[in-house]
């Protein structure tokens, strides 16, 4: 792609289009880089809520947790680079949209924030700083966290099972990182790239009209999925105008307490059965979450009304609270699974790949079910698509979780703590 790739408002959209049509493989090769970059994004989501349903964040791993939220910060941040890239109508307004919601907070913030992905001003200099940022910067920062995290990794190894240390813990020996952790990784990754390719070569994606400001006045902006919800909250009634303000800082106040989870629960149980309350409010986010960027999508450039804004996310709310307290009430009657009990790693896995491939489907057909909403005007098949591909998409993470919650399970089977070097630096 950077071969062919111009980073300039005049050639960007004719070079995308050149790969699209033009260069062997090119049109599968973006697709594959679209898809696996929004399974990405959803994989960073579902691991930061599985540490968070147990507790990974708590001592001694305070700061693996901070670094991998960092990381998580920085990986939307390919996205919203990456999505300008290619100039069009879709992707520019978008851009637009979050540049909007940068400059609304304070000046001093917005300042440095807007000079460093936007430049001096002006299309050519915006395209080429995201250019920068997301094949230069932000891989280089990744770089450096992950090399960090690692080592926080070696310093104090994979956290127990939420259901506690297997009973020969003390007696082990360490996994040896070759060949068993490899293989099972490779396994996995294996399984993982090969959904991407096929869910890549059946679903190819369409490039969207090339971004001009007249076709840009009749398209109603919107940013990429993951944003809808940040987006959405900004455009309830009570935020507007004068209380855009106070809207981010409910949005920055969510990825603080986010950031500052290990000295917030302190709790020292961890297991989900055990607490309640977390698990509840975590499941509270995920629901408003979900309502926030589907209602978002339903309801591009309208005011939401604040009545009905709090009667929907306030619903949910209480929704989500009373199937949890179902939930539990539920648990509380059936014993607890011994240390070391498995469903089996392999099906389990397998499970969360299809999942992921789901979702990774459904977020293709949305993206090109919008597109051909927008270009051939909302005929009943372009709505019916559109329509079961996010309720594919919809039902995919909380079951994901499900998967992942049981692989947390699954790793008590292996009674033995993996480390990639011992305490003498001698590779096991």
């Amino acid at each position: 792609m950077m071969l062919y790739y111009v980073p300039s408002p005049s050639d960007a959209f004719s070079s995308t289009q050149y790969i699209f049509q033009t260069v062997y493989f090119g049109r599968f090769l973006e697709t594959v880089h679209l898809y696996t970059a929004y399974a990405m994004i959803m994989l960073a989501f579902m691991h930061m809520m599985r540490g968070y349903f147990v507790s990974v964040q708590k001592k001694p791993r305070e700061m693996m947790w901070i670094v991998g939220m960092v990381m998580g910060f920085v990986t939307l941040g390919f996205g919203f680079t990456g999505y300008l890239l290619p100039w069009t109508v879709v992707s520019k307004s978008a851009t637009d949209v979050g540049i909007g919601m940068i400059s609304a907070l304070p000046s001093a913030l917005s300042s440095a924030i807007i000079f460093l992905v936007v430049g001096a001003g002006g299309d050519a200099t915006e395209l080429l700083r995201f250019y920068d940022l997301h094949v230069v910067v932000l891989p280089a920062v990744l770089l450096v966290l992950l090399t960090v995290k690692m080592y926080m990794l070696e310093v104090h190894g994979i956290a127990e099972p939420a259901t506690g240390p297997p009973p020969d813990a003390r007696a082990s020996h360490g996994l040896s990182i070759f060949p068993d952790v490899t293989l099972y990784l490779l396994g996995l990754a294996a399984m993982f790239g090969s959904a991407m390719l096929l869910v890549s070569a059946v679903f190819p994606l369409s490039l969207p009209p090339m971004y001009t400001p007249q076709l840009a006045a009749q398209f109603t902006p919107q940013p990429d999925w993951y944003f809808l919800w940040i987006y959405q909250i900004l455009k309830i009634a009570v935020f507007e105008g004068k209380g855009l303000p106070i809207a981010l800082s409910i949005v920055t106040l969510i990825f603080v307490l986010l950031l500052a989870l290990p000295f917030v629960d302190r709790g020292a149980t961890r297991r989900i059965r055990d607490r309640p309350v977390y698990v509840t409010i975590g499941w509270i986010f995920i629901a408003e979450l979900f309502v926030l960027a589907y209602w978002g999508l339903e309801s591009p450039g309208q005011v939401i009304a604040t009545e009905e804004a709090a009667l929907v996310l306030g619903g949910t709310a209480i929704l989500v609270a009373i199937v949890s307290l179902a939930f539990y009430r539920g648990m509380s009657r059936r014993p607890s699974k011994p240390v070391g009990e498995t469903h089996g790693a392999l099906s389990t896995a397998t499970g969360f790949v299809a999942l992921l491939a789901a979702g990774s489907i459904g977020i293709g057909w949305s993206f090109n079910s919008i597109v051909r909403v927008v270009a051939m005007g909302a005929n009943s098949l372009n709505l019916l698509q559109l329509g079961i591909s996010l309720g594919v998409l919809v039902s995919v993470i909380p079951l994901s979780m499900f998967f992942l919650y049981r692989l947390e399970l699954d790793r008590g089977s292996l009674k033995r703590r993996v480390r990639l070097f011992d305490v003498r630096g001698r590779t096991k």
